[in-house]
């Protein structure tokens, strides 16, 4: 058993934390999770209203009656959704914690506080995990440039980032980006992390609601299998490399508007893609991980060996002993 501030924070068995995914962050998943003894963790937004959140939690504690959280994350948006509903919604539904992610999270993280619950910030740099402790974040949750999704515009990987956030804040540290398996997780803890967050490889589990070609794409592929995209608009996003990625490429590389590739990075095809499986209807957020992904176990199979291979290991190096120095040294 390992035991961090993380575990005990969050009343949790392992320190493990499922990355609140945009259409993916389903009750099946999440409850698969917490049942593992792990953080399951819904996605507000993949809901259509405030009202069909209240019910995918419901729905979620009715599959588990273990903790599990919400993720609530906040873009700049021409349209933004009602934000303010959405925390409600989270608040009144009686959810513990919640993963807060975006720009400006002030009045988020403080209205969640104000209500007794346990707020962990996604943050990409130092100077933001700093930021988001002084607003009154619970946990930081630091993403390395290895992750899927948003990886700042600092390019500054976990072997970094992570020991760098550790140095500077005092509130519990969970590491993400670039993270699979039990050696990822005796890393993080290793660079002072207490937990780890992971989120593409819960795509490729059996309780995922993604296509059955996606999680196969995931295992296909190795550790190149990703683009970068939108660097040009400073919104950088780390996706699988399919033809909609290259023409996103193309048409920002030539300094075009940001609108128009606005129609080719839509949710709503992110969605068909995941749903349908047509691997080039549009984008799929993934991380440098797929490298790491060779199979499609249970949420509960994947859970149980992280735990065996970060216990093994951890029992291993400390069974290593320090040399002799040699003639050479």
């Amino acid at each position: 058993m390992i035991r961090t501030r993380i575990t005990d924070l969050l009343g949790i068995a392992h320190p493990i934390i499922q990355g609140g995914m945009m259409w993916v962050g389903r009750a099946e998943l999440a409850a698969a999770v917490s049942n593992a003894g792990a953080l399951g963790m819904l996605t507000a937004l993949t809901q259509p209203t405030p009202d069909d959140l209240r019910h995918e939690i419901a729905r979620c504690r009715a599959l588990t009656d273990k903790p599990f959280g919400v993720n609530l994350t906040f873009l700049p948006s021409l349209n933004p959704p009602p934000y303010a509903a959405y925390r409600e919604a989270i608040i009144d539904s009686g959810v513990r914690v919640v993963e807060t992610a975006g720009s400006s999270p002030r009045v988020h993280i403080e209205h969640f506080k104000a209500h007794g619950i346990t707020v962990l910030h996604k943050c990409t740099s130092v100077r933001h995990a700093l930021s988001a402790e002084r607003m009154g974040a619970d946990v930081v949750s630091i993403d390395g440039f290895e992750c899927a999704g948003h990886p700042g515009e600092d390019d500054t990987p976990g072997l970094v980032l992570i020991p760098a956030t550790v140095d500077k804040v005092r509130v519990p540290v969970v590491a993400s980006g670039g993270i699979g398996d039990g050696r990822g997780l005796i890393a993080a803890l290793a660079l002072g992390a207490e937990g780890v967050t992971m989120g593409t490889r819960f795509m490729a589990t059996r309780e995922a609601p993604v296509h059955e070609a996606v999680k196969q794409l995931l295992v296909d592929n190795d550790e190149r299998s990703t683009r970068l995209i939108l660097r040009e608009y400073r919104n950088s996003g780390r996706v699988v490399h399919n033809t909609v990625a290259d023409e996103v490429n193309r048409i920002s590389g030539m300094g075009e508007p940001f609108a128009a590739v606005a129609p080719l990075v839509a949710g709503t095809r992110v969605r068909q893609v995941l749903e349908t499986g047509n691997l080039e209807a549009g984008l799929i957020y993934a991380g440098q991980v797929q490298g790491l992904i060779r199979d499609i176990p249970s949420c509960a199979e994947l859970i149980a060996r992280i735990m065996d291979q970060a216990e093994a290991g951890i029992d291993r190096l400390g069974c290593v002993k320090k040399r002799e120095p040699s003639r050479l040294d």
